[in-house]
């Protein structure tokens, strides 16, 4: 997977990871009557191990009789379902390309339920300045009407086989995902092909998603987070990844029908997507699909628009009590460097990181760098947490630090100083912690069918097939005190990347800051 999961979203840009979604179980019937007490009453009288002691409660609950079966034990009678036996050895991933240049992927991972998604080389690093938001938009727009399906119908079919769909934009890759009982993959196959590659962006369809995406942007303006790193992809680079991921107040009124249909007529080709499955095996899933996505167009393979990292300066007022700031730099290797952004993501972890409130426990970080140098040092410090925000060829690493409006000038002090005690060097204890952290994280995750299906997806993308798992957890069992230091060593050396919300006018100017790392 893109090296290790932390449940993302997605993240987004960061590592790339997605979780599923738990469904609750809802009776059809108003009454108290369930299938299971319907089938109960139906059953002989059981004698044996019954006991026929009253009690003054025995009339409410139904009579005197009542089963003294213990509950470890099957009821006679009852024939349950066999469950489905785990296989001896982990399912593989199987791949075939299809001659458009659509690839199919899946792994059979045991279990009553599947996974599928469509992941496509397409994002905000793709758009024009005329286009500007078309991504955002297309996450909206996903399962809407399409040329064969009203948007009602659609609807009601994916409740009539039990689906739950998603999709989620990012800067380089779009994804549409539907999670399905296996009984009903081939249904939720076409549903997902059909949604994707067969749009119909009715005019009244897209006016009403704008004018949602318009409500929810100005609910983005209250999360110092997201503000900040759209400010500071702003600032960091020039080209692909300066594009804004979430559509400006402003370009909302360039967003139509037509120039939403442009952009996916452009972008979504049959060489930039993969359709990926967790819970299906290869050959059911490529006998469904196969036929649906013959017919997109063969285009050529084009890579992502190209960046570069200049880093900057991104201030902007609030007046909150609380001022907020990341400093950033550079991971040039992105994705494509497997062994490097390995590293960044244990250093992630090293450094680790959260909030003054967060609930302490085995795993949750309480003993990384910052949790005991900063966040058990200062009682204005109200979170501090190391960042990454990883691309295919290029990447952002930092921390993100939240302190009293009144001690707004300290906070680069704090994290420049943790910044550069890093490249100094880290105790073993440290990083063994940490490596043992980013494997655990990585095989949590891979529990999860959502994430096996986005990784099988993301990664195809990226690498042009699925890595192994054993090639992450080999790099990061290599990984050296040493290693960190000239990884954190190489990265200040560049200009960093400075964002700060709240009370700009006592944090230290770039230059001061950028100084500090000479």
């Amino acid at each position: 997977m893109h090296p290790v999961a932390e449940k993302r979203r997605p993240f987004s840009g960061d590592i790339m990871l997605a979780a599923g979604a738990q469904r609750g179980l809802h009776s059809s019937s108003r009454c108290f009557t369930t299938a299971a007490a319907a089938q109960a009453s139906a059953l002989p009288a059981i004698s044996e191990g019954a006991s026929t002691a009253g009690g003054w409660l025995s009339k409410l609950f139904g009579g005197s009789s009542r089963l003294s079966i213990p509950l470890t034990d099957p009821l006679p009678g009852v024939d349950l379902p066999r469950p489905d036996a785990v296989p001896s050895t982990a399912p593989s991933t199987e791949t075939l390309a299809l001659s458009n240049g659509v690839t199919i992927a899946s792994e059979a991972t045991p279990g009553p339920t599947a996974t599928l998604g469509l992941y496509i080389n397409s994002g905000s690093v793709y758009e024009e300045p005329y286009e500007t938001g078309c991504s955002h938009l297309l996450e909206y727009m996903a399962f809407k009407t399409t040329a064969n399906r009203t948007y009602f119908r659609l609807t009601r079919e994916v409740e009539s086989i039990g689906a739950q769909i998603l999709a989620s934009a990012s800067r380089e890759q779009m994804a549409y995902n539907i999670d399905v009982p296996k009984p009903n993959v081939a249904d939720a196959v076409e549903i997902l092909v059909d949604s994707v590659t067969n749009p119909k962006f009715l005019a009244w369809e897209v006016k009403d998603a704008v004018a949602k995406m318009k409500g929810d942007i100005a609910t983005v303006k209250d999360n110092p987070q997201t503000v900040l790193l759209e400010g500071l992809h702003e600032v960091a680079y020039t080209g692909g990844l300066a594009k804004p991921m979430i559509c400006p107040e402003g370009a909302l009124g360039n967003l139509t029908a037509d120039r939403l249909g442009e952009f996916v007529q452009r972008n979504y080709t049959a060489s930039r997507m993969v359709l990926s499955g967790a819970g299906v095996q290869q050959k059911e899933l490529t006998n469904l699909a196969q036929p649906l996505l013959d017919s997109l167009p063969q285009a050529a393979k084009e890579g992502s628009p190209k960046s570069e990292y200049v880093g900057g300066d991104f201030r902007q007022f609030s007046p909150s009590p609380m001022t907020h700031a990341m400093l950033a730099f550079e991971y040039p290797g992105g994705w494509n460097d497997v062994k490097g952004s390995t590293a960044v993501t244990v250093l992630q972890f090293l450094l680790g990181g959260g909030g003054s409130f967060s609930a302490g426990g085995p795993g949750k970080g309480m003993h990384s760098r910052l949790y005991r140098r900063v966040l058990n040092q200062y009682e204005w410090v109200h979170n501090c947490t190391a960042f990454s925000s990883l691309y295919n060829d290029s990447g952002l690493v930092g921390i993100f630090i939240s302190t009293d409006r009144a001690r707004s000038g300290q906070s680069f002090d704090i994290i420049t100083k943790e910044l550069q005690a890093t490249a100094q060097g880290v105790t073993n204890e440290e990083l063994e912690r940490a490596k043992r952290a980013a494997i655990a994280s990585v095989y949590m995750n891979l529990e999860s069918r959502a994430v096996v299906a986005e990784d099988i997806g993301r990664q195809i993308l990226t690498y042009g097939h699925r890595k192994p798992i054993t090639e992450f957890i080999n790099h990061i069992e290599k990984l050296t005190v040493k290693d960190i230091s000239e990884l954190v060593s190489k990265m200040v050396k560049k200009p960093p990347t400075v964002a700060v919300l709240g009370d700009v006018a006592t944090v230290p100017r770039y230059a001061q800051i950028a100084g500090r790392f000479s």
